[in-house]
């Protein structure tokens, strides 16, 4: 793994021992230099950033811009999708973004989120209830594959009946089929038509929900209907365009499930690796907000920030790099970082977690933090004080992981109490 601190662009590194042992190899890129010239498994060349001081100081750097206008012709720039799924937050730079985060971000209030532990906390006990007879589960596909989607969909108000549409779309954008490249053009499309449709059910009969919330501010913005279903802005006043309505619903559903089922696979299995803390958080689940933290530092379901592109040339960690490439940021290996993390491999849920990068850093910080700490810890915590003799069900090397850069987390997790 080649060092581009000082000698400029190199040979690209080969990004496959990221996708086979993330942490190992990670660890011998911060060790050979803090930015890396790598070509991503879809042929796409950027700029890979491995240490904490760079990676929370590019965090917050607005001259690191997430609209896609900003790259280079012809280089990365993450999903294809169309304007209307595209228009959220993951691609805006201020002051649309100030805009927008400001309109969505009293749903995740620590109080509003507060108010769903106990609903949460209800269907992670059906959902033990449902597989305690058999005395076996595979924790993926029965418990957190299915706690993440029925809290969003409650929270959005998709319909029961549509879920199981929504863990496969989510599952097929995350990690696509490369001998089938069609269905994910196909999936976007099924995705758009459904949230088209979804939308214009609530504005006909509005519910309890975030997405009548959401379609009264995109068409009361100040409590009177006005009658311009395309316009962005009002006088006086913040809204919603369409497009954002509709990318702020994708958003939420996507990030809101696909994140949360990895935080919680990841963090069982560091239990399981780790039985002295599992233990010590059975005899004292007080510890367990700070457990999440540690579980979030130490295997998070996101490695890479969302891709940036550089406004101007910049230096990151002594290396220029030219306005337009594709920046990725590892929070994955800042978390592993020993300068910032002393004995970093190490599992410790007593461990002093502030300044843990897992849910980002700046203007950018994860807008569903709230619930995504929430429903992990009810979510562990139904499952430890159920099954206090939980253990894994099949050798540990057959464990995999979802093979990519984008997300981390297992496809099973066969367990027996």
């Amino acid at each position: 793994m080649q060092n581009t601190a000082e000698t400029g662009p190199a040979d690209p590194v080969d990004v496959t021992p990221l996708l086979d042992d993330p942490h190992t190899a990670y660890a011998a890129l911060r060790a050979s230099g803090p930015v890396h010239r790598i070509t991503g498994p879809d042929g796409q060349p950027a700029w890979l950033v491995t240490r904490y001081d760079d990676v929370r100081a590019a965090l917050a750097d607005p001259r690191l811009s997430l609209d896609k206008r900003h790259a280079a012709p012809g280089g990365y720039r993450g999903f294809a999708l169309p304007p209307a799924l595209d228009a959220n937050l993951l691609n805006m730079d201020p002051p649309d973004h100030t805009r927008v985060r400001r309109l969505v971000v009293r749903a995740f209030t620590p109080g509003r989120v507060e108010a769903l532990r106990a609903p949460v906390r209800r269907v992670a006990d059906d959902l033990l209830d449902a597989v305690e007879p058999a005395g076996r589960a595979d924790l993926i596909a029965d418990y957190a594959g299915h706690l993440p989607i029925i809290v969003i969909c409650d929270l959005l108000g998709v319909p029961r009946a549509d879920r199981r549409d929504f863990r496969a779309w989510t599952d097929r954008l995350v990690t696509p089929d490369p001998s089938r490249p069609e269905l994910v053009k196909q999936t976007i499309g099924d995705l758009l038509a459904y949230f088209t449709g979804l939308i214009a059910t609530k504005r006909a009969q509005p519910g309890d929900d975030l997405l009548s919330e959401l379609i009264a501010v995109r068409d009361t913005p100040d409590g009177t209907p006005d009658g311009a279903p395309d316009s962005g802005a009002a006088p006086g006043g913040d809204r919603l365009s369409e497009d954002e309505l509709t990318s702020l619903a994708f958003l939420i559903l996507f990030a809101g499930y696909e994140n949360t089922v990895h935080l919680v696979g990841n963090a069982v299995l560091a239990l399981l690796d780790h039985p002295e803390q599992l233990r010590a958080l059975h005899r004292n689940p007080a510890e367990l907000p700070n457990a999440v933290e540690e579980f979030m530092r130490f295997d998070p379901p996101g490695p890479l920030a969302i891709r940036r592109f550089p406004r101007e040339d910049l230096d990151i960690g002594g290396v220029r790099v030219p306005a337009g490439d594709c920046v990725l940021l590892s929070v994955g290996s800042a978390n592993r970082d020993e300068a910032r993390f002393p004995d970093a491999d190490r599992l410790d849920l007593a461990r002093d977690l502030s300044g843990h990068l897992a849910l980002g850093h700046g203007i950018h910080y994860c807008l569903g933090a709230p619930l995504a700490r929430m429903e992990t810890a009810v979510a562990l915590s139904a499952l430890i004080e159920r099954f206090p003799g939980l253990r894994l069900d099949v050798p540990r090397a057959s464990l995999t992981h979802r093979r990519t850069l984008r997300a981390r987390g297992l496809i099973s997790l066969p367990v027996t109490w």
